[in-house]
């Protein structure tokens, strides 16, 4: 789960994390008088989107200038400018695609004296088990960027939970940064905090960038995206309520009211799979016949016939699908009732698109029956690879 700039670093006071001065603001008199409180002379306006690239962004509609999505102003009534022409538009940024986000809320906060400007994240390593800090001297611009063009600007230090976080790790990214001074014991105090953030409330990523060094010779995190582990969600009742909706996907949304595993995809091709990884494989095979996935949809291991209903209206709000592909392994799951939601969805919603259903595993040969005797135009499948195949072959009309 993502959640907005502000209120990361609402989340990172709370553990002493050095952040500036700053208000929410959802019209343009709340923002005056969020300017007011915090008192100038120098403002940054920052739209609020759950997307990177803010400030080099631009907005859709003609009539909006191309300021970008981060302004910094200096007066009250260039605060109230800003945000009119910012709330309620369409902000296309590198990570939004040509769709672009509404502008629903802005971040009114305090202008900083930049001396440096640096990068600094903490992530969950998958492979090492540990959080892994990334630093680099390079803040400012996409650390994908950075790890392309001057990979030897980036250091990744992992901790050992079973010591958790000590002071030389803060001495070491202090080094990594070119810090001097007190800057170094800041460091330390700092990266100390952030780590304690990432594990008490369960992050999965939490990047500062930039974090500057500020002409008065402080650190201070100038922006905070933070992501959160949505299967820990359930021990953070604070943070489930920071969940804006209007930033999700509306399917995936839907999708999470059954306990569906939903994220949209590109491609044309509707995937139904119980598994993350034969979900994963399934895309994988789909791209290896030429064609692309629309989605990834895990119904999980004990998914009941409302919940394959669910999944295919899910799947068939997608313009973009042009077919089908249900592939599933009955192990707890049985695949009699897999058939019987496939055979009351195909009923109920009348399905216009090809559909191809390859079933293995528990209650096989009656779920293969259920399918073949419901009269629908379902098309069997024998193994995984004369699956894709077939639903390939379908869409592509060969």
């Amino acid at each position: 789960m993502n959640i907005h700039e502000y209120q990361a670093k609402a989340v990172l006071r709370e553990f002493g994390v050095p952040v500036g001065r700053g208000a929410p603001a959802f019209s343009p008199e709340e923002a005056v008088s969020a300017a007011k409180e915090i008192g100038g002379p120098v403002w940054v306006v920052k739209a609020q989107i759950h997307a990177g690239g803010r400030g080099k962004g631009r907005f859709k509609e003609a009539d909006s200038d191309d300021k970008g999505g981060v302004r910094v102003v200096k007066s009250v009534e260039d605060v109230r400018e800003a945000a009119e022409q910012m709330l309620g538009r369409t902000l296309v940024t590198h990570q939004t695609g040509e769709e672009g986000k509404a502008v629903k809320r802005l971040y009114i906060e305090d202008g900083s004296a930049i001396a440096r400007e640096l990068y600094l994240s903490a992530l969950v390593d998958r492979g090492s088990s540990r959080v892994a800090f990334i630093c680099s001297t390079e803040g400012g611009m996409d650390i994908e960027e950075v790890a392309r063009e001057t990979p030897e600007k980036i250091l990744t230090m992992t901790i050992d939970p079973a010591t958790g976080y000590m002071p030389y790790h803060g001495r070491k990214v202090a080094a990594a940064l070119g810090l001097k001074g007190g800057q170094i014991r800041q460091c330390v105090k700092l990266v100390g905090s952030l780590y304690n953030a990432v594990v008490d409330k369960d992050m999965s990523l939490l990047e500062i960038n930039p974090l500057i060094v500020t002409e008065a010779g402080d650190l201070l995190c100038l922006d905070a995206k933070v992501n959160f582990d949505s299967n820990a969600l359930y021990r953070h009742k604070d943070i489930v309520e920071l969940r804006d909706i209007d930033e999700e996907d509306p399917a995936e949304v839907e999708a999470s009211r059954y306990d569906l595993n939903y994220v949209k995809l590109d491609g044309n091709i509707g995937c139904m799979v119980n598994g993350a990884g034969l979900a994963m494989a399934t895309m994988d095979i789909i791209k290896l016949y030429g064609a692309a996935p629309a989605n990834f949809l895990d119904v999980g291991g004990g998914a009941n016939k409302e919940q394959v209903m669910n999944a295919f209206k899910i799947i068939l709000s997608d313009d973009a699908v042009q077919g089908i592909l249900v592939n599933i392994f009955g192990g707890i799951m049985r695949c009699d009732i897999i058939a019987e939601g496939i055979v009351a969805a195909a009923k109920e919603m009348a399905i216009d698109v090809p559909l191809v259903v390859r079933l293995e595993g528990t209650n096989v040969e009656l779920g293969k029956r259920i399918l073949n005797e419901s009269g629908l135009a379902i098309i069997a499948a024998d193994d995984l690879n004369d699956a894709a195949q077939k639903i390939v072959s379908q869409v592509k009309g060969t």
